[in-house]
C-alpha cells in the first residue's frame, strides 16, 4: 500500500518506519529511512526515534552517528526523547561514553534521560558508574521507578557487594517497590550473585507473582552456587506450576546440570527443550552441553556431539571443548579444538592461554614456547588475573604478585604464615605447570595468585569467625582451589569466592563445589 501511494508525506513514511521498528524490523526500519531522507521528504522526531532505534538494535554505530548528525542539522537536540534515544543507541552500540557526553547535554533530564544512561553502563560492564549515577539521581530529586531499580540492581549484583545489596532491598521495600514482580527479580538475582543465595530463596518463596523470569533466576542461582539438584527439583516444580519453560531456562538448567556432575538429567533436558516445547537450541545451549559433557570427562561424546550438530559450531562450543581437554589432559583433542578457535576468528588471548597451559601440564615445553611465540606475534596478550574483596565500603583489588598495596608488607607476612600452616595440614603446591623456574621460586609464584592475596588481606582487615568474600575475573587454579579449603580449615572461617564461572563456599577444609568446577 506504502509503495503504490502517489503522494507520500512525513507522516505516511513516519508511520511506515515506526511500524517496521516496532515489530523488529530494524534493518527495514533503517533502509526506509535512508530513503525518506534520500528522497528529500522533511525528517521529524517520529522517524529519527525509529532511526536510532534500529541503529540500536543492530549495533550499527556509523550510521547512528549520521542520525546523530542530522538531527543537530534540523533543530532536534532541544528534544529530550530524541536525546535519551541516543543515549541508549550509543550504549546498545558498546559507547557508552558518546552516551555520557549527550548525556551531560541534556540539559532538562527527565527520569527517563536517568534510567537511560544507568542501564547503558549496567549493560556495558561499567557497574561502578551506574550505582554513581543511582547516586547522582537521587541527589537531583529525581525519583527513581521500578525501571531505574532494574537497572542499577545488576550493577550492584555486579559488584557483589552484600552490604549494597541489603542497602538497595532496603530501598525498593522504602519505595514500594518490592513486590514489582521485575523489581523482585532482579533482586533474586542480585543476591545470589552476592553469595546470599538463601536470601534469594526467600525472596523467591514470598513472591506474590512469578513470572517466567523469576524462575529463571533463581534456578541460575542454585545452578552457579552448585546446587544442581535443587535446581532440577525447581525446574520440575516450574512445570507442575503451569509455567513454560523458556530458552533461559533451559540454559540456566543446563548450567545446573554441568556444574554438579548431572549428565542424564542435562542429556534429558536438551532433548526436552526441542522435543516438549519447540524450542531450538542456540550455540550458548550446545556450548553448555558440550561443556557438561565435558567436565563428566565424556571427551568423545562431547566430540561427537559436535560433529553431529545441525548448525557449525561457534567459537563458544570449541572453548567448552577445550576446557574439558585442560580438565582432562587430552591434547590431541585440545589441538583440534583450538584449531577450530582460530579458524573461526579472532582470538583475544584467552584461547591461546588455555592451549598452552594444556601443553603445560603435558610438558610440552616446545608446544609452550611455541603458542606463546604465535601470541607475541599476533599482539596477543595473557589477561592479567585479578581479585576484589571489598570491606567497608572499600573495594580493594589485587593482581598477582603485585606488591603496592599500602599494607603489602602485612599482607605478605600473614599470607607466609597462612602457607605454613596449611602446609602443616597437608599442603603442597600444584607446580606441573611451572617450568624454566627452580621448585621454589614456582613455589613463590603459586603463592602471590591474586585470590591468596586478597584472602590474607581479608584475615587481616576482619575479626575472626567473619566470613570473607572476594571476586575473581578468571577460574579459580587447582592450587589456589586446594590452598582454600585449607585455609578455611586452619583459620576457621567460611570463604566465599565468586570466580568467572561459579561460586566457591570453603568451610571446614571443604568446596560446595566438591572439587568438580
Amino acid at each position: 500500500v506504502f509503495d503504490r501511494m502517489p503522494g507520500k508525506n512525513s507522516v505516511s513514511w513516519n508511520a511506515m518506519i515506526k511500524g517496521y521498528a516496532e515489530n523488529g524490523d530494524a534493518t527495514e526500519a533503517l533502509a526506509l529511512f535512508k530513503r525518506m531522507v534520500g528522497e528529500g521528504v522533511d525528517v521529524t522526531d517520529v522517524s529519527v526515534l525509529a532511526a536510532l532505534h534500529a541503529c540500536g538494535e543492530l549495533g550499527y554505530l556509523d550510521e547512528g552517528r549520521r542520525v546523530h548528525e542530522l538531527l543537530m542539522r534540523i533543530g532536534l537536540e532541544s528534544n529530550v526523547s530524541v536525546m535519551n534515544a541516543l543515549i541508549t543507541m550509543y550504549s546498545k552500540c558498546k559507547r557508552t561514553d558518546l552516551a555520557a557526553q549527550v548525556f551531560d547535554e541534556v540539559r532538562y533530564k527527565t527520569r527517563i534521560s536517568w534510567n537511560a544512561m544507568i542501564l547503558g553502563c549496567t549493560q556495558n560492564g561499567r557497574s561502578e558508574d551506574a550505582v554513581r549515577l543511582f547516586s547522582r539521581m537521587q541527589l537531583k530529586n529525581v525519583k527513581p521507578d521500578s525501571f531505574t531499580l532494574v537497572s542499577v540492581i545488576p550493577a550492584l549484583a555486579d559488584i557483589s557487594d552484600p552490604l549494597q545489596a541489603r542497602w538497595i532491598h532496603g530501598y525498593s521495600i522504602r519505595m514500594h517497590l518490592d513486590q514489582d514482580v521485575y523489581v523482585l527479580t532482579a533482586l533474586i538475582d542480585m543476591y545470589a550473585k552476592c553469595g546470599r543465595v538463601s536470601i534469594a530463596r526467600s525472596l523467591f518463596k514470598s513472591a506474590r507473582e512469578r513470572h517466567v523470569i523469576t524462575w529463571n533466576a533463581m534456578i541460575h542461582g542454585y545452578g552457579s552456587h552448585g546446587f544442581g539438584k535443587v535446581a532440577v527439583e525447581l525446574f520440575e516444580e516450574m512445570k507442575s506450576s503451569g509455567r513454560v519453560p523458556n530458552e533461559t531456562t533451559f540454559l540456566s538448567v543446563l548450567s545446573a546440570c554441568s556444574h554438579a556432575g548431572l549428565v542424564d538429567e542435562g542429556r534429558k533436558y536438551f532433548s526436552s527443550m526441542n522435543e516438549d516445547y519447540g524450542l531450538e537450541p542456540g550455540m550458548e545451549h550446545y556450548g553448555t552441553m558440550v561443556d557438561l559433557l565435558g567436565r563428566a570427562g565424556k571427551l568423545d561424546e562431547a566430540w561427537s556431539f559436535i560433529q553431529k550438530m545441525p548448525v557449525d559450531p561457534g567459537i563458544s562450543v570449541y572453548g567448552a571443548m577445550l576446557g574439558a581437554c585442560k580438565l582432562h589432559k587430552n591434547v590431541e583433542l585440545a589441538e583440534e579444538s583450538a584449531q577450530r578457535i582460530f579458524e573461526l576468528g579472532p582470538d583475544e588471548g584467552v584461547y591461546h592461554v588455555l592451549l598452552a597451559n594444556i601443553y603445560a601440564n603435558a610438558s610440552m615445553w616446545k608446544d609452550v614456547a611455541r603458542v606463546r611465540t604465535a601470541m607475541e606475534k599476533k599482539g596477543l596478550q595473557k589477561t592479567p588475573g585479578w581479585s576484589i574483596v571489598q570491606l567497608k565500603n572499600e573495594i580493594h583489588t589485587f593482581y598477582s604478585g603485585s606488591t603496592n598495596h599500602q599494607q603489602a608488607k602485612d599482607i605478605y607476612a600473614r599470607l607466609a604464615k597462612l602457607i605454613e600452616e596449611i602446609k602443616a595440614v597437608g599442603y603442597v603446591p600444584d607446580t606441573d605447570s611451572i617450568h624454566d623456574v627452580e621448585d621454589d621460586v614456582k613455589a613463590q609464584l603459586l603463592n602471590t595468585h591474586s585470590e591468596k592475596l586478597a584472602i590474607a588481606y581479608g584475615l587481616i582487615r576482619t575479626s575472626p569467625g567473619t566470613t570473607i568474600q572476594i571476586k575473581k575475573n578468571l577460574r579459580v587454579c587447582n592450587d589456589c582451589h586446594n590452598a582454600t579449603k585449607l585455609i578455611s580449615l586452619v583459620t576457621g572461617r567460611e570463604i566465599i569466592m565468586r570466580d568467572i564461572q561459579r561460586f566457591h563456599h570453603f568451610k571446614d577444609g571443604k568446596c560446595s563445589c566438591g572439587d568438580y568446577w
